[in-house]
């Protein structure tokens, strides 16, 4: 009755985070003029609905939580990849420059129901999905706003292997893109605060108007709940 969010880690699970270098020696340093913006591919919302047995759920279900009967899983990915030029002063010494950052951003929900479940549950459930998804319509904002403070970055490396010190800052600022990603886009609260109205779909509070409620409000009450 509760939603998950799984914030994926690319690096960490295996999804490829890419730093690309285009080895020059450069006479001058790129202009700002120069560079491009980053470019925020933002994927189609995935949806499924899946029917288990309570008794036997299948292994690629996550755990339900103590009291809970169903469940929607939100998956929300980014895959960042930062492309760069390096000006070499020597043999061991060189400045990166960021030119190029690709984000993408996908979001996998799936809504785990179980056998001869009720249709207030199937609501309750649909309200959590509705929080996921009004989340993920403006993702492509935060995820553009943190790649713009590394468009232009340029880092002194040294060593022997210049070319692999410099594809090691690369993947190193796409890993940080894609954590300041996940820590800003963060459902969680809001998710926490509808199972808290709608008593994790144990009461008759109307869904529609607690997914409103949440969305308008999850931001102060927060807050509050962090003060208290």
């Amino acid at each position: 009755m509760s939603s998950r969010r799984l914030l994926v880690f690319c690096l960490l699970l295996g999804v490829p985070i890419i730093g690309w270098l285009s080895w020059r020696e450069l006479s001058s340093r790129r202009q700002p003029s120069e560079l491009h913006v980053p470019r925020i591919n933002k994927q189609p919302v995935v949806v499924a609905s899946r029917t288990f047995d309570p008794a036997a759920p299948p292994a690629d279900m996550p755990p339900l939580a103590a009291g809970e009967n169903a469940e929607c899983d939100s998956d929300f990915e980014a895959n960042a990849s930062v492309g760069g030029e390096t000006r070499l002063s020597d043999a061991t010494h060189g400045i990166v420059t960021v030119t190029q950052i690709n984000v993408t951003l996908q979001l996998n929900i799936t809504i785990w129901l179980p056998a001869r479940v009720t249709q207030h549950v199937v609501e309750h459930e649909e309200g959590h999905r509705e929080i996921s998804e009004s989340y993920y319509q403006t993702a492509d904002k935060p995820a553009e706003r943190i790649a713009a403070t590394y468009m232009g970055k340029q880092v002194d490396i040294r060593g022997t292997d210049l070319s692999a010190e410099s594809n090691k800052v690369l993947q190193q600022m796409a890993t940080e893109i894609t954590e300041e990603y996940n820590k800003q886009l963060n459902p969680e609260p809001a998710q926490l605060l509808y199972d808290t109205i709608t008593d994790h779909s144990r009461n008759e509070v109307v869904v529609k108007d607690a997914v409103a409620h949440v969305l308008k409000n999850v931001s102060v009450e927060s807050r509050q709940a962090a003060t208290n």
